[in-house]
C-alpha cells in the first residue's frame, strides 16, 4: 500500500484540500444541537405518551422513561473515551450518530404500552447522548486553533440549549397531531439531525492529535495542511507530539488511587462536587417536566402547555450567550455564588408564599422557575465545565474529569427519576423547596471547597490545595 493511500485512509479518505473552519465548527456545533435535542424532546412527547398509554398514575414509570436516557449516558460517557482512543474521534462520532438515528426510529415505533421496551430504547439512546457529550467538544477542541479553544465551552453550551429549544419548537408544531402520532413523530424526528450530523462528519478528517497518538505523522501533517496556514503546520505538529509524549509519561505513573493523594484530593472533591451539585440542584426537573409542572399549577392540560418549554428554552439560549460575553470578566466563584443563591431563593419562595398566602396564584411557581432558569443558564450550567477543565492538573485530568462527568450524569438520572415520584407524594412547591436547599448547600460548598481558577495557573491552584 502506498504512503498516499495510508494517509487517505487515516484521514477518512478525504482528499487534500482546505476545509473551511465554518464547516468544521458547524458540524461540531451540530453535535451539540443533536445532544440538546435528545435531552429535551421527551419534555414535549411525555404528555402525549402519558395520555396514549394511560400513565397518569404511574409516577415510577414516568420517571424511568425520562431518566433511562441519563442512565445510558453514564455508560456512554465512560465508554466513549476508550472507543475514541481505539478507532478515533471522527469514527466514534459517526457511531454515536448511527445509534442516535436507530434508537430514535425504534422509539418512534414503540409497541403500544411497551413500557419496558421504551425504557430499554431510551437507555440505548443514552449511550449515544453520553458519548456525544464527551466526543464532540473533544473533537472540536483538537481541530480548532489554540486562540479559539477558550470559547468552545461556552459555544458548546449554547449549541446544547439551542438543541433543547429546537426540540421544544418541534413539539409545539406537532401538538395538533393525534395523540399517538404526536409523541411518535417527536421521538422519531431526532433521527433527522442525527443523519445530518453523520453526513457532515463523514466529510471531515480525523483529529490530528489522534493520528499523532497512533504514530501516523504523515496523516496528521496532511490533516493540518487542510485546516492551518502553511507556516503553522510544523510548529503545531511538534507541539502535539510533545504533548502526546508528556501525556504518555503521565499515564504510565498514574492510577485511580492518584486522585485520592493528599495533594490532589482537594481539587478532585472540588471539581466532582460542583459537577454533582449542578444536577442535584434540580434544573432538569424543570427541563424534563415543565408541562406537567404547569398542569399541576393551573387548569391547563400538559399537552396544551407546550409554550412553556419554549419560554424556558429561549431563556437558556439567551443566558448562554450572556455567559460568553461575561465569562472572563468575573470570578468563577462569584458567578456561582450569585447564581446558586438566586436559584435557591427562587425555589424556596413559592413554598413560603404557599404557606403564608394559601390563596395566592399557584402559577407564581412558574414565574420563579423562570428566574431560576435565567440565573442557572449563565452561571452553573456553563461554569461547571469551565471549572472541570481548569481545576485538574494534567497528571489526574483524564480520570478526574471522567469521574466528574459520571457524577453529573448520576445526578441527572436521580433527579429525572425521583421528581415525578416526589410530586406524587407531596406538593410540588415543597419538592422545589428541597431542591432550593440543595442550591444553597451548593453555594456553601463553592465558598468553602472550591478555589478560584480565573486568571490562575494550574500550578497556583494545585499549590493552594496542598496548603
Amino acid at each position: 500500500m502506498s504512503t498516499r493511500s495510508a494517509v487517505a485512509r487515516a484521514t477518512g479518505d478525504t482528499p487534500r484540500r482546505k476545509i473551511p473552519a465554518g464547516f468544521i465548527y458547524f458540524f461540531g456545533a451540530f453535535g451539540g444541537i443533536l445532544f440538546g435535542y435528545d435531552i429535551g424532546v421527551m419534555t414535549g412527547a411525555l404528555p402525549f405518551l402519558m395520555q396514549d398509554w394511560n400513565l397518569e398514575g404511574d409516577a415510577a414509570g414516568i420517571g424511568w422513561i425520562t431518566s433511562a436516557l441519563m442512565l445510558g449516558a453514564i455508560f456512554g460517557g465512560a465508554l466513549s473515551g476508550q472507543l475514541s482512543d481505539r478507532i478515533g474521534r471522527r469514527r466514534s462520532i459517526l457511531v454515536a450518530a448511527v445509534i442516535f438515528a436507530v434508537a430514535s426510529i425504534l422509539l418512534g415505533v414503540s409497541p403500544h404500552g411497551g413500557l419496558g421496551y421504551m425504557i430499554a430504547m431510551r437507555w440505548f439512546l443514552g449511550l449515544a447522548v453520553g458519548a456525544a457529550s464527551a466526543l464532540v467538544p473533544a473533537y472540536m477542541a483538537e481541530m480548532a486553533p489554540t486562540r479559539l479553544r477558550g470559547r468552545l465551552s461556552g459555544l458548546n453550551q449554547t449549541m446544547i440549549v439551542s438543541g433543547m429549544l429546537l426540540s421544544y419548537l418541534v413539539a409545539f408544531g406537532l401538538q395538533h397531531l393525534s395523540t399517538t402520532w404526536a409523541w411518535r413523530s417527536m421521538l422519531a424526528g431526532a433521527a433527522v439531525p442525527a443523519i445530518i450530523l453523520f453526513l457532515g462528519v463523514l466529510r471531515l478528517p480525523e483529529s490530528p492529535r489522534f493520528l499523532v497518538h497512533k504514530g501516523q505523522l504523515d496523516a496528521a501533517r496532511e490533516v493540518l495542511s487542510m485546516i492551518r496556514p502553511a507556516d503553522a503546520i510544523e510548529p503545531e505538529l511538534r507541539e502535539i507530539q510533545r504533548t502526546a509524549e508528556l501525556e504518555s509519561n503521565v499515564a504510565a505513573r498514574t492510577s485511580w488511587s492518584t486522585l485520592f493523594q493528599s495533594k490532589y484530593r482537594y481539587l478532585v472533591v472540588a471539581g466532582v462536587g460542583v459537577a454533582a451539585f449542578q444536577q442535584f440542584q434540580g434544573a432538569n426537573a424543570i427541563f424534563y417536566y415543565i408541562p406537567l409542572i404547569v398542569e399541576a399549577a393551573s387548569d391547563v392540560s400538559a399537552d396544551s402547555a407546550l409554550v412553556w418549554p419554549i419560554i424556558q428554552g429561549v431563556i437558556l439560549v439567551l443566558g448562554s450567550l450572556l455567559f460568553i460575553a461575561i465569562a472572563d470578566r468575573f470570578n468563577r466563584r462569584a458567578l456561582l455564588t450569585l447564581g446558586g443563591t438566586v436559584m435557591g431563593i427562587s425555589f424556596i419562595l413559592p413554598a413560603i408564599i404557599a404557606w403564608a398566602m394559601p390563596d395566592a396564584n399557584p402559577m407564581l411557581i412558574v414565574l420563579f422557575l423562570s428566574i431560576y432558569v435565567a440565573f442557572y443558564s449563565f452561571t452553573w450550567a456553563p461554569l461547571t465545565w469551565v471549572l472541570v477543565g481548569e481545576l485538574f492538573p494534567l497528571v489526574i485530568r483524564g480520570r478526574a474529569a471522567g469521574m466528574a462527568s459520571s457524577f453529573n450524569w448520576i445526578g441527572s438520572f436521580a433527579v429525572g427519576l425521583s421528581f415525578p415520584i416526589m410530586t406524587a407524594s407531596m406538593p410540588q412547591h415543597a419538592v422545589f423547596a428541597i431542591f432550593g436547599g440543595i442550591c444553597l448547600l451548593g453555594v456553601l460548598f463553592v465558598r468553602t471547597r472550591v478555589p478560584e481558577t480565573r486568571g490562575r495557573s494550574l500550578e497556583e491552584i494545585e499549590a493552594e490545595g496542598s496548603r
